[in-house]
């Protein structure tokens, strides 16, 4: 049985380690309202440019060509993969990792292209190669977007991948965040609801090539950037959550252990007095 002293010595680390969980807890419920609407007030203009696509696909028929359209046999399977950089999220992090190795189904020729220090870290024992690799807080979201489309644009064009699929986290509430695997390349330019082409039909110009050559960059450019989005709020929410669960786990412990410690003072304290007791009436006799 643990003595007094290491019980208060286990009290006072757990007292230190619940400050901690309550100061991380207080910094994500701080960032996670302004993830949660700057991840909101972008999926308007992703819905809107993903209408736009498919007006373009409706208009243009059969006769679209582009290279990001290009559909191919995959022999090489690319996996775009977006986790934190820090952990202490719960399963935040796992969960993504374990959808990514899912999507890759055991093909070893598959290229990773991972943003986020715990995927490249979790992943760095794994069968596959990894492309490249970006930090999710390295630099501005729409930098960073950018960036990692043309290297994904530029993979998918030169062949070294023929898919690249996007694995990241959707942001339902701050209860709920589901990691989703989303085909990035080729892009579906028909990928939206089929409609009556009658209905709602727009001219383009000074052609539907072109309006679609300048779009199809932007559109991947904004997938990428929304993904980024949604993932960052999900972190924050993940990480509230197990502070949250940490800070009163730890609460519980301390109750309890406080509890043991003193009845382990009032056990050492009746010992003493009975032999106080007992000597003295050893004393009298």
């Amino acid at each position: 049985m643990p003595t007094l002293r290491q019980l208060r010595d286990r009290v006072k680390s757990l007292k230190n380690t619940q400050q901690i969980t309550r100061a991380m807890k207080m910094v994500a419920g701080a960032k996670i309202r302004r993830a949660e609407l700057e991840m909101r007030a972008a999926r308007p203009y992703a819905a809107a440019i993903g209408e736009m696509l498919t007006q373009l696909a409706s208009s243009g028929g059969s006769s679209l060509s582009h290279p990001l359209l290009e559909s191919r046999e995959v022999k090489t399977r690319g996996i775009l993969l977006m986790t934190a950089d820090k952990g202490l999220a719960g399963a935040f992090n796992s969960n993504l990792v374990r959808s990514a190795l899912s999507e890759a189904r055991g093909d070893t020729s598959a290229k990773l292209f991972l943003v986020g220090t715990k995927g490249r870290t979790q992943l760095r024992r794994a069968p596959y190669e990894t492309a490249v690799s970006w930090p999710l807080l390295g630099k501005p979201f729409a930098e960073l977007a950018k960036e990692i489309a043309a290297n994904v644009s530029e993979a998918f064009t030169s062949g070294a991948v023929d898919s690249v699929m996007l694995v990241s986290s959707r942001f339902v509430s701050t209860l709920v965040q589901r990691p989703t695997a989303l085909p990035l390349l080729p892009i579906a330019a028909a990928g939206a609801t089929q409609r009556d082409s009658s209905k709602n039909s727009f001219e383009f110009e000074p052609d539907v090539t072109s309006v679609l050559t300048a779009l199809l960059p932007k559109y991947l450019e904004f997938t990428i950037f929304q993904a980024l989005l949604e993932t960052q709020a999900s972190e924050f929410a993940a990480r509230l959550i197990a502070m949250t669960n940490a800070t009163d786990n730890a609460g519980k412990l301390i109750d309890e252990i406080t509890l043991l410690m003193n009845k382990t003072r009032q056990a050492s304290i009746t010992k003493e007095i009975l032999e106080i007791v007992g000597g003295a009436e050893a004393l009298k006799g």
